[in-house]
């Protein structure tokens, strides 16, 4: 006979208490966390208004029930939707990561910490417009930048040491869990109604990764970490009512998250939180690629040039051998046809024969008409991957977090290329110095994207100097983006 389960109410698990007092207690200190975090938030808005170009995206836009406006509701930027916040954080979410053109953080378990802006900005612009109303201050910018630091290492440090795709979960689970914490703490919870918010979170039922892989790629990957920081929103607005939390959500036996969805294992944890990861998250500059392939699409660029300098072209290549690290292996070696661009951008042949053939990589060249040259899986074709283990060991390393790949071409003639090797893209801390300028240069194409030149220039002005931005309201820096 089972023996009985203790129905006495335990103390909350120590992972939710060290994340509740971490956003309730912790000053950020750091210069370099605080100035990444404003780079951030250009480029994870810029990357939006890219995703507004594609029809794809702004179906799922808006209200969800058209025509409603929401009286001092949160406003979407680069639209004309004001909206409920749990509404607007799905729109803003959606956006920010439609185009996997937006910031990355690779661990034990991968994502995208900026996603988290979704729920963050929506909650900030909603409680800032309901302030004024009632005749109280409004948050200022520097507010966001706080919450997304945080929110950005409650994801950051829950991804170095625990897989979640290795039990089959997507990473959007800590977006949520992020989301919540960080949305609590805009709302004012108290330490106990957040501790009750961020177990919400984990009680929710997880979403799969089959969205991100063969065979069934598809677009839920772009608005999934929408939904995940929206869910956030509601579950911190439901603790502010009061609603009760469960303590043990992870620990529980049988019952509890650990048991049921991690393999009975506990979280591990390499460092506590402070403002590590916004220090060294990746921007992705140059090209929209799932970041295990920057680098090689990097490397694609330059042997285009080779190839060009020496007469010849992709058509001339036999074979093209990918040296790369495990992950990469894991997540986008894939062969066989390609469905859309959710499947396209996830595949590392794919975006390395793109460069080779034109030189570019663009949202535009994951679409059905760049698709449907046949030289790009002809091209595919000739390609294989082979994991280097040091490749692996140093991407698992804190001190180098390197993203290696080296591409090899042998001509049909057998001449065989020199190795191009990129161990760090572009975007890592490593090459911040070269990588800011060409961000701030992906955000003003952004913004020619779809403002007219009078309201880029006003953007421009009001959002480029760090000191002017933190001290503006957040409301007025919306304003600023509205359509």
């Amino acid at each position: 006979m089972a023996s009985q389960i203790s129905n006495d109410r335990p103390q909350a698990d120590q992972v939710l208490a060290d994340i509740a007092d971490y956003v309730l207690h912790y000053n950020i200190e750091s210069k370099v966390a605080w100035k990444t975090a404003f780079y951030c938030f250009l480029d994870t808005l810029g990357c939006g208004f890219e995703a507004l170009t594609y029809p794809a995206c702004t179906k799922l836009l808006g209200p969800v029930v058209p025509g409603t406006i929401v009286p001092n509701g949160a406003k979407v930027p680069g639209t004309s939707y004001q909206l409920d916040p749990i509404q607007a954080a799905f729109n803003i979410g959606a956006i920010i990561r439609w185009l996997d053109f937006n910031d990355t953080w690779l661990a034990a378990e991968w994502g995208h910490p900026s996603d988290n802006l979704g729920g963050i900005l929506a909650t900030a612009d909603w409680l800032s417009r309901t302030r004024i109303a009632h005749g109280e201050k409004p948050l200022k910018a520097k507010v966001v930048l706080e919450a997304m630091i945080m929110a950005h290492e409650i994801q950051g440090v829950l991804a170095l040491e625990n897989s979640f795709n290795k039990v089959g979960l997507d990473h959007v689970i800590l977006v949520k869990v992020a989301s919540t914490a960080v949305v609590g703490k805009l709302l004012g919870l108290s330490r106990d109604e957040l501790i009750n918010a961020i177990s919400l979170a984990f009680v929710d039922g997880q979403a799969l990764r089959t969205y991100r892989h063969a065979p069934n790629t598809g677009s839920r990957k772009s608005w999934a970490a929408g939904d995940a920081t929206s869910r956030a929103v509601k579950l911190a607005l439901m603790a502010q009512t009061g609603e009760m939390g469960y303590p043990s959500v992870l620990s529980a036996p049988v019952w509890g998250f650990y048991d049921v969805s991690f393999k009975g294992q506990a979280f591990k944890f390499q460092r506590p939180y402070g403002s590590y990861v916004m220090e060294n998250i990746l921007f992705k500059i140059s090209f929209p690629a799932e970041f295990h392939s920057q680098t090689a699409v990097e490397a694609a660029m330059q042997l285009y040039d080779q190839l060009k300098a020496i007469g010849k072209t992709a058509a001339d290549i036999a074979h093209i051998q990918i040296r790369t690290h495990e992950a990469a292996i894991r997540i986008i070696d894939k062969k066989g046809p390609l469905h859309n661009p959710a499947d396209r951008d996830h595949c590392i042949q794919y975006m390395v024969a793109v460069p080779l053939l034109f030189g570019r990589l663009t949202a535009e060249d994951y679409e059905n008409q760049v698709a449907a040259d046949q030289r790009i899986d002809v091209l595919r074709d000739k390609m294989s991957c082979v994991e280097d283990v040091q490749f692996t060991e140093d991407y698992h390393n804190p001190e180098k977090r390197a993203i290696a790949n080296g591409l090899t071409v042998t001509l049909n003639d057998g001449t065989v290329l020199a190795e191009v090797l990129v161990e760090y893209p572009i975007g890592h801390p490593r090459r911040r110095d070269e990588g800011i300028p060409k961000l701030i240069e992906k955000y003003r194409i952004n913004l020619a994207r779809i403002f007219a030149d009078k309201q880029q220039k006003q953007i421009l002005n009001a959002t480029l100097d760090y000191d002017t931005f933190i001290e503006m309201d957040v409301n007025q820096v919306v304003d600023l983006m509205m359509k």
